[in-house]
């Protein structure tokens, strides 16, 4: 009768699979590390393990589609290069712009002065017209310290 070796042919697929295992997470991880763009495709390549065999991983299909969707960047259309502004284009356009914002904050100031200015007139002018202080008639005492 021959001798039972099943021990060994199992003991061996143990190894391979946690071998499998280990490429898969380590791949993985260096994918998330360098930004690589994830998806089943890419990590099965890069372990060298099948796609199939990364969806029948619970644990690793989860983290695989949560990374990917993390990573995920929304659609966008690129800009063609002789569209896109140049790098004198954008300075110069930043330059109007902080020049602009310079003028606004001028003419609110301006703007802020002239309001004080127009407030007081206005409360000046609806005071009794015998307390009006003003360089024509000044009130005669003046009240000093107590």
């Amino acid at each position: 009768m021959p001798a039972d070796n099943s021990h060994l042919i199992v003991a061996a697929a143990r190894r391979r699979s946690t071998a499998t295992r280990r490429r898969a997470v380590s791949a993985l991880r260096r994918m998330d590390a360098t930004g690589t763009t994830i998806t089943f495709e890419t990590v099965a390549r890069e372990a060298g393990v099948s796609r199939s065999w990364l969806y029948n991983q619970p644990d690793l299909r989860a983290e695989i589609e949560r990374l990917r969707a993390r990573h995920r960047v929304p659609a966008t259309r690129q800009v063609p290069d002789r569209q896109r502004a140049s790098d004198t284009s954008l300075l110069r356009r930043l330059e109007a712009a902080t020049k602009r914002n310079q003028q606004l904050e001028t003419e609110n100031r301006e703007l802020r002065e002239a309001l004080a200015l127009a407030l007081g007139e206005r409360r000046t002018a609806d005071l009794p017209h015998r307390h009006r202080d003003t360089p024509r008639n000044k009130s005669s005492a003046v009240i000093g310290p107590c």
